[in-house]
């Protein structure tokens, strides 16, 4: 997949406050899912099958929410 055009991305809700400028961020292509650092665009996304999406995030959600948002602050 390439990158997403400008635009295209999405920010989590789980952004952060203030100027929701950490954690990331999620692009939809025709076969792919995007994530990228919102703090680092230019950096090279991770890429998933949009199958494996949805299990991924499932997967998140049964680690708990204690843990996430920890490596998401500047």
């Amino acid at each position: 997949m390439k990158h997403a055009g400008p635009g295209t991305w999405q920010k989590s809700s789980f952004s952060g406050g203030g100027q929701g400028d950490a954690c990331v961020e999620v692009a939809k292509g025709p076969t792919h899912i995007a994530v990228r650092d919102s703090k680092d665009p230019a950096r090279t996304p991770l890429t998933f099958p949009a199958t494996a999406f949805a299990p991924f995030l499932q997967a998140l959600k049964g680690a708990g929410t204690s843990n996430l948002g920890t490596h998401c602050t500047s």
